[in-house]
This record gives C-alpha cells, sequence and structure tokens, in this order.
C-alpha cells in the first residue's frame, strides 16, 4: 500500500503514539513462565486419582467383556461326543488290548537282538 492510496489512513498512524514497554515487563514475563505448571505437573493434575480410577475401571470391564467373549462360561460336551463313545464296538476294545501285547512283545524283543553291526 503507497501514501498517496489513503492519505487519510497515514495521517492518523504519524499521529499515534509509539508503544511504550513498563519498566517491569521483563519481570513479568519471567514471573509468569515461573507460574506456568511444568510438563511434569501438567501430565500429574491431568491423571489425577478419580482419572486414573475409571480408567482403570473402563479396562477392567472391557478386558473381561473380551475374555467372556472368547470363553464361553459353560464348557459342557456336546451330546454327540457321547453317542460316540457309546457306539464302540465291545470287539475294538480286544484289538486295542492285543494291540498292547505286540508292542509290549516287540519293544522286549529290540534288546533280545544282536547287533548287525
Amino acid at each position: 500500500m503507497e501514501r498517496k492510496d489513503d492519505q487519510e489512513l497515514w495521517d492518523l498512524l504519524g499521529r499515534i503514539a509509539e508503544p511504550r514497554l513498563s519498566p517491569f515487563f521483563a519481570r513479568n514475563v519471567a514471573r509468569k513462565i515461573r507460574q506456568e505448571a511444568s510438563r511434569f505437573e501438567r501430565m500429574r493434575n491431568w491423571l489425577s486419582l478419580r482419572r486414573l480410577t475409571a480408567a482403570t475401571a473402563v479396562a477392567i470391564v472391557v478386558i473381561g467383556m473380551a475374555i467372556a467373549r472368547h470363553h464361553p462360561a459353560s464348557q459342557t460336551p456336546p451330546a454327540s461326543e457321547a453317542d460316540v463313545v457309546a457306539q464302540i464296538d465291545p470287539q475294538d476294545y480286544d484289538v486295542v488290548a492285543d494291540l498292547d501285547t505286540l508292542i509290549a512283545w516287540d519293544e522286549t524283543n529290540l534288546w533280545d537282538e544282536k547287533p548287525s553291526l
């Protein structure tokens, strides 16, 4: 903006007195800086006991809900598993007993053999 664009404004600005600083300006600024809470104090004030208690309660509820959602309370086996056990043929038990005997015999024969090396 040039002076000829708005002569009245420039005349008004020319009559205004310059701002003067108070002789206590530096002291007032230093006092204001000291009075401001430090970062640690602000954080400590923000994390008051009341807020920490509320945040802890919310965290416990959220964790409890997550556990309850992923692990159902009742762990009863479905009825189909009981039916499978009831359908086992008694002859199968004899086969398993024979396998146990065969495994025991094989383990004892392992030590009776002469090494081929």
